[in-house]
């Protein structure tokens, strides 16, 4: 795949990530437990790698806040799921690994590097029972939607044509 065409499916991915956000899980009451850009994060880990996966992540995150419907915590959350989800792919070729990776990445190291900062903005108990929970299970739900969608979708024949075409090769 080229880079334009990487280029192209990064700016799809944070197009698809920020829409859903306004149209889909705001009026369900879900702003701050957003399991789709977990999905997106696992998604573009698999099919773009690390970079441009960091960079889905970083613009869909800057974009939610400048809307005023994201979480100054899912900069440094969301980057490194998306970074460890696509470094863990890359390494293995193996789906549970992306999905592994962003639960880990996510779920876990994000939660704990922005506890402080949470612990400050929302106070422990907020932080503690509320932030660090949302944050695992917004990151399960996305992680596991990714690794169902993207299991039926690389088993799919139209995509294996597509790959052996070499649009996503390096």
């Amino acid at each position: 795949m080229t880079k334009t065409m990487k280029m192209t499916m990064t700016a799809m991915l944070i197009a698809v990530g920020t829409l859903t956000s306004h149209l889909f899980f705001i009026p369900l009451g879900f702003a701050k437990v957003f399991p789709m850009q977990h999905f997106i994060n696992v998604l573009s880990a698999v099919l773009l790698g690390p970079g441009y996966a960091v960079m889905q992540a970083f613009s869909v995150s800057l974009i939610r806040n400048m809307m005023g419907t994201g979480s100054l915590f899912a900069f440094p959350g969301s980057m490194i799921g998306a970074f460890l989800a696509a470094y863990l792919y890359q390494k293995s070729k193996k789906l549970m690994f992306a999905f592994m990776g962003e639960i880990v990445g996510t779920g876990i190291l994000g939660a704990i590097v922005c506890y402080p900062i949470a612990t400050l903005v929302l106070g422990k108990e907020v932080a503690l029972f509320g932030f660090i929970p949302a944050f695992l299970a917004s990151s399960i739900a996305g992680g596991i939607l990714g690794l169902i969608i993207l299991s039926i979708v690389l088993k799919n024949s139209a995509f294996k044509t597509f790959q052996q075409n070499n649009y996503f090769q390096k």
